[in-house]
């Protein structure tokens, strides 16, 4: 008895399971009936005759990620890279993704490494690096025209990692640092050099300021000097109109005559002193018979003036 209603129960569970079917939100179902394609189950309730019609398919229709696993690339200038990524994609028809193609994934992956292993061929190893967005586009553009017959649409493709080997991995350090020694060098020469300029600069600035600073005092000493001789004029031009008034009135020439003659006694009198000559010119000579002639006639008036004034007292 427990064994005809277990029967019975496992019956009814699988008519009842063959009789209907949910579709989730996320996928699409493709439904056969004996062995043909019948229709595609959008997401929703189903009755299905048991027996007769299966789901054969189920699709994914969300976005996927499928992981690309590494493989050894080939660069141009002939070195060797393991490199992986990940390719995105979406069941766009979930009718050619059942029927055009066995596996949809499995070719994906295959494709991306093969398009990867020729876009990596074209390129340097400093290239791969670089050019990491342009291999990402050509990789894409060529997974999506190839799987366009299974109802897929190829939305991206990432490069995750570009790892070469350890020796070129120490080279590519060795590299780097003579790079940036010679960075350095260079940015210290360019500061040096930059030091040097900027010193100079200012050397000539300094020696511009300097020369101006000259420059500005001789004309300000030529200035002094033209003030002080114009000065100068002016009082010996006062003195020269003085002196002229003086001897335009009367007894100036005479006065002038009789300055003229102490000046040349006078000068005279320190060439003798300095001189071991005894011998006089003619002018002198002259000059001299005639001070000793105004002497005696001075000695002559002096001594009638004091007769006359002694007479005059006797008389007295």
């Amino acid at each position: 008895m427990w064994t005809a209603l277990l029967l019975i129960v496992i019956l009814l569970y699988v008519i009842f399971t063959r009789l209907f079917i949910i579709v989730e939100m996320r996928e699409e179902v493709i439904q056969e009936r004996l062995g043909k394609y019948k229709k595609t189950l959008k997401p929703g309730f189903h009755f299905m005759i048991p027996f007769v019609d299966r789901a054969a398919y189920h699709q994914e229709m969300r976005e996927q990620v499928i992981d690309v696993p590494s493989q050894t690339c080939i660069t141009k200038d002939n070195i060797e890279v393991a490199v992986d990524g990940l390719v995105y994609l979406k069941v766009m028809e979930s009718y050619k993704a059942s029927y055009g193609i066995s596996n949809y994934k499995a070719a994906a992956v295959n494709l991306a490494q093969t398009t990867m292993r020729s876009e990596v061929g074209k390129l340097t190893l400093d290239d791969t690096f670089s050019e990491r967005e342009q291999m990402n586009e050509n990789i894409v553009r060529e997974i999506d025209k190839a799987a366009d017959p299974w109802g897929i649409k190829v939305l991206r493709y990432e490069i995750r990692n570009i790892s070469p080997s350890r020796e070129i991995v120490d080279t590519m350090e060795k590299q780097m640092e003579a790079e940036r020694e010679k960075r350095a060098d260079i940015t210290n020469s360019e500061g040096h050099r930059q030091a040097r300029i900027n010193e100079s600069i200012g050397e000539q600035q300094s020696q511009v300021l300097i020369s101006e600073a000259q420059g500005q005092r001789q004309i300000n000493e030529a200035k002094g000097r033209a003030a002080e001789i114009e000065l100068v004029a002016r009082s010996t031009a006062r003195g020269i109109r003085r002196v002229a008034e003086a001897i335009s009135r009367p007894g100036g020439e005479i006065a002038v005559k009789t300055k003229l003659v102490e000046q040349y006694i006078d000068e005279f009198g320190k060439i003798i002193q300095k001189s071991q000559v005894s011998v006089l010119p003619v002018e002198t000579a002259n000059l001299k018979t005639f001070f000793e002639g105004v002497g005696k006639i001075s000695s002559h008036t002096t001594g009638t003036g004091t007769k006359a004034a002694t007479k005059s007292k006797g008389g007295n």
